[in-house]
């Protein structure tokens, strides 16, 4: 019987500690306030296409000559046909020396096709950004999906992660982000948004000496894409680097770059 009582009042002893413990924790998650940040995921898009592989490489070429196979005669193809005929009846004497036929014939024009053909030469697809290894630069890794990041002071570091801002009341998100762009591209970096939505999120506690009214931040990621034939960064104050998928997740924190990767094409 006293075995009972004593277990009883140690399971409400119990049960009254995990109360106060929950609602203490309940008071103390309640008291919390987070600084809204903005941040924007700006795009450079592949400027030309992927390099083909082997294999890629072989299919082309045995769709090519499938297609070839198939398709019927060109009007050029044909010209020429009639134009080899006309030759052998010229010298057969069976056609007149002044035929207008062969003033300029499908040969003619082929031989002045390749020749222009031959001067013809594709632009690099290794830029001169590309073997100085300019980060800074749009004109490098042209096959790659280029993301920006900025130079940002968190706590005593100076780290790189896309641009962010802290929200301002009377704005929207977008219009925060739209902003946060700006003050880190210039007037010259031209850029067209996804929309009005957010497309990812992150949150990070403050070191416990740094935290006053806020105990952290929450960002919400806008997308964007660099128009064509936009200018890059001009701002003197910011430090920008131009990095592909592989590059981000060297450079970026791990935990933060496991926010960002979920959003990312």
């Amino acid at each position: 019987m006293r075995y009972l009582i004593v277990r009883s009042l140690f399971r409400a002893c119990n049960t009254a500690s995990a109360r106060r413990i929950s609602s203490e924790a309940s008071s103390s998650t309640a008291k919390e306030k987070w600084d809204i940040f903005a941040g924007v995921l700006a795009e450079r898009l592949p400027v030309i296409t992927k390099t083909l592989t082997p294999l890629e490489a072989n299919f082309k070429t045995m769709l090519g000559q499938i297609e070839f196979e198939n398709s019927l005669k060109s009007n050029h193809e044909i010209r020429k046909e009639t134009e080899k005929r006309q030759v052998e009846l010229l010298k057969a004497g069976k056609l007149d020396l002044d035929s207008e036929a062969l003033k300029q014939t499908a040969q003619d024009l082929e031989d002045a096709y390749n020749d222009e053909f031959s001067k013809f030469k594709p632009a690099p697809r290794i830029t001169e950004a590309d073997k100085k290894n300019d980060t800074k630069s749009l004109n490098r890794k042209l096959e790659e999906t280029l993301i920006l990041l900025t130079e940002h002071k968190l706590g005593d570091k100076c780290l790189y992660i896309l641009p962010q801002g802290k929200h301002v009341k009377g704005e929207s998100l977008r219009q925060t982000a739209e902003r946060v762009l700006k003050d880190a591209g210039g007037k010259a970096l031209s850029v067209s948004f996804y929309g009005n939505a957010p497309i990812g999120f992150h949150k990070y506690k403050y070191p416990s000496t740094a935290r006053q009214e806020t105990v952290g931040a929450k960002i919400f990621f806008f997308r964007c894409v660099l128009k064509p034939q936009t200018a890059n960064i001009s701002g003197k104050n910011v430090k920008w680097q131009w990095l592909d998928q592989s590059e981000l997740q060297k450079t970026l924190n791990e935990h933060y770059y496991q926010s960002v990767s979920q959003f990312l094409l």
